[in-house]
């Protein structure tokens, strides 16, 4: 058992579980929670006893992506520091792509902004009914992070992923799994043991096999993705000095709508 601030983390018959752990903001991601999730990426994937992965969350909630009210607060106090963190959550991405073990998402209700790209970074996506997916950026003035236009455009295709981009809309999870980027739909209370029924048949099967595969889908699809985050961290840097991030992310705080420039 390792330990953690805001994270879970166990192993249960050859399943390394991560879990993301701050219910009370919605398992936003700051630089503490990215850093305990890449740790224990590779912790579990240089572990032999494990076999596969699955990342969910102890709450209803999946993610509601970065923390925004931490934003609003620095951006109050003028000390809001966006490089460092940008890289951290494109290396959960990154990092999930890269290592040789399957990656199961397993989510429910809001997985948004950040949390929906990092889902997107998995193998797997299992899905409760009541889980909607938002590229939430763009209300706030910024762009997606956590590789989110690298990732999404590779999954629904260019178009779809800059029309889900640009507009913010909401994806239900019927709709996920028509777009394709969702494996499975299950009811909400059947989430745990589908993911696990997943889990296990992965756990026991050519683990060789899978490393290649992802290996070679990397190869295929990924190859480009490390140079793509030096764009992001650029480009969202470039948004977050910009008076519409400052207008979007005080709206947000403000419960109003925002009034761009």
């Amino acid at each position: 058992m390792m330990d953690f601030q805001k994270i879970l983390y166990n192993v249960q018959e050859k399943i390394a579980f991560i879990t993301l752990n701050t219910p009370k903001n919605l398992n936003s991601f700051d630089d503490v929670m990215l850093d305990e999730i890449v740790s224990a990426l590779h912790h579990a994937d240089e572990d032999n006893e494990v076999k596969v992965i699955v990342l969910n969350s102890s709450s209803p909630a999946f993610s509601g992506g970065g923390d925004v009210r931490a934003m609003y607060e620095g951006v109050k106090s003028n000390n809001l520091d966006f490089n460092t963190s940008i890289e951290k959550m494109a290396s959960v991405s990154l990092t999930m792509k890269q290592i040789s073990k399957p990656v199961i998402a397993s989510v429910s209700g809001a997985v948004a902004g950040a949390g929906f790209n990092v889902a997107l970074a998995a193998d797997f996506i299992i899905a409760s009914e009541d889980a909607f997916f938002i590229q939430s950026f763009v209300n706030i003035g910024l762009i997606p992070d956590a590789g989110g236009i690298f990732l999404l455009s590779r999954a629904v295709g260019v178009n779809k992923a800059t029309e889900l981009v640009m507009t913010g809309k909401p994806v239900s999870a019927s709709q996920g799994k028509e777009l394709g980027f969702v494996s499975n739909i299950v009811p909400t209370e059947e989430l745990e043991a589908a993911t696990n029924k997943l889990a296990k048949s992965l756990a026991y099967g050519p683990s060789l096999a899978y490393a290649e595969i992802k290996k070679l889908v990397f190869e295929s699809d990924f190859k480009g993705f490390e140079e793509y985050v030096k764009q992001e961290v650029k480009s969202q840097v470039a948004c977050s000095e910009t008076a519409d991030f400052v207008e979007g992310i005080s709206a947000f705080a403000e419960k109003r709508k925002p009034k761009f420039n």
